[in-house]
């Protein structure tokens, strides 16, 4: 597939700017109400809403959150593009102070799912009105995901229920705030990393500080754990994997002359690689059992699996440079770097081929970095604008639209 250069092809398939305004009024709604993982039926409604009054017929998942919907009819011979977005929101307080701020305590959206969400559907709704023109060669689906910071993942669920029947290639955006609004960030290969949760628990019999040699010291094994862990499993695993164990929270004990029963630990641990994430659970198991073993400590490990990196399809990236450069030229992509963070978006891609593209949410020219997962994310929301054309001109390039 030949890169096209801006100007080179003229690509319907751009927001109106009534459509532009109703888009980011829609955003800024979902903001102010954002939804948990499988909770999401507020969102859920609006999205069904909207596509049906576009002429639509939206079909709500099986767990009554989420939905998929096709635009124009599949024969059953060609696969369809897919175009993700995740809905939920995050259990943290939004700490900007904006007209669109999140009316529901300790709930935000701190990590852009109501701009993925927004996107996909402007992107339908372009794609909507080209297909009633006749304009649309080919059928494309929109699936809107629950659940995706709950782990595994709301895309497990959606693949059991059938969202990727006649699907042969997927394709998404997840906001970055390193990168311009109005650029997107692009990476052949991993793009995220595995991300899977540990929880420890260490009993022993307790006892009083004063005479920790007549019991098990489950402060100090717990201590042991949290630094010797992560230690014994970096020379246990080839470095080039990115194999790391943080930590996120430690409780032990209630008194400070008692020893404890019991403690706590619980974290994250990500890799960057398929077989280091495939052997990671039992690597894991074998560390915590000898460290606390040292310390007298029972020790029990609940591993709990998350999800895999995201490998983006080298063809399907390929799509996305095409559709990017034709709509704002080569200079509107960057290369991006692999990092730890994870997508259940990867649970796709054990089915069917595709790539998740970082979306640009920085205003140009401000210093600041609003990170994700923080009370004060927020984005530019011409960012918009830019993933609805990326996606409607990924499916217009992808049915061979643009040609002749």
């Amino acid at each position: 597939m030949k890169s096209r250069e801006p100007g080179s092809v003229t690509l319907p398939g751009t927001l109106s700017s009534s459509l532009r305004g109703e888009m980011i009024a829609f955003r800024r709604d979902l903001h102010m109400h954002p939804e948990l993982g499988n909770q999401e039926f507020r969102t859920t409604a609006a999205l069904k809403a909207r596509l049906e009054a576009a002429g639509l017929a939206p079909r709500v998942l099986p767990g009554g959150t989420g939905l998929i919907c096709d635009i124009g009819t599949w024969d059953g011979r060609r696969p369809m593009l897919a175009v993700r977005a995740d809905l939920d929101a995050l259990p943290i307080p939004d700490a900007k102070t904006v007209a669109y701020r999140s009316t529901v305590p300790n709930r935000a959206h701190a990590c852009g799912h109501d701009v993925h969400t927004t996107t996909v559907l402007g992107a339908g709704l372009v794609l909507a009105e080209m297909e009633r023109e006749g304009r649309l060669p080919r059928p494309v689906r929109l699936l809107f995901q629950p659940a995706e910071e709950v782990l595994p993942g709301g895309a497990a669920d959606a693949v059991a229920a059938g969202v990727l029947d006649g699907v042969g290639r997927i394709i998404a955006v997840h906001c970055d705030p390193k990168v311009d609004a109005g650029k997107i960030g692009l990476r052949v290969g991993p793009i995220t990393s595995a991300c899977d949760r540990l929880e420890v628990t260490l009993d022993g019999p307790g006892g009083h500080t004063a005479r920790p040699h007549l019991t098990t010291d489950l402060v100090t094994a717990a201590a042991r754990i949290a630094t010797d862990v992560p230690a014994v499993l970096a020379r246990r695993v080839d470095a080039r994997s990115g194999l790391s164990l943080t930590w996120g929270r430690i409780e032990a004990g209630h008194a400070p002359n008692v020893i404890p029963q019991h403690a706590e630990l619980s974290g994250t641990v990500r890799c960057l690689d398929l077989p280091a994430w495939r052997d990671a659970p039992d690597l894991v198991h074998a560390a915590v059992d000898e460290v606390a073993a040292l310390h007298r400590a029972k020790s029990t490990v609940n591993y709990v699996r998350g999800v895999p990196p995201v490998v983006n399809d080298a063809a399907v990236v390929e799509l996305l440079r095409d559709a990017m450069t034709a709509r704002r030229g080569a200079d509107a992509i960057e290369d991006t770097e692999q990092s730890l963070g994870g997508e259940d978006f990867s649970w796709y891609l054990e089915h069917v081929p595709g790539a998740m593209a970082r979306l640009g949410v920085r205003t140009p020219g401000d210093p600041r970095v609003r990170d994700l997962h923080a009370g004060d994310f927020d984005v530019d929301e011409r960012s918009i604008e830019t993933a609805v054309e990326l996606f409607t001109a990924a499916a217009l390039i992808d049915a061979g639209g643009d040609e002749g």
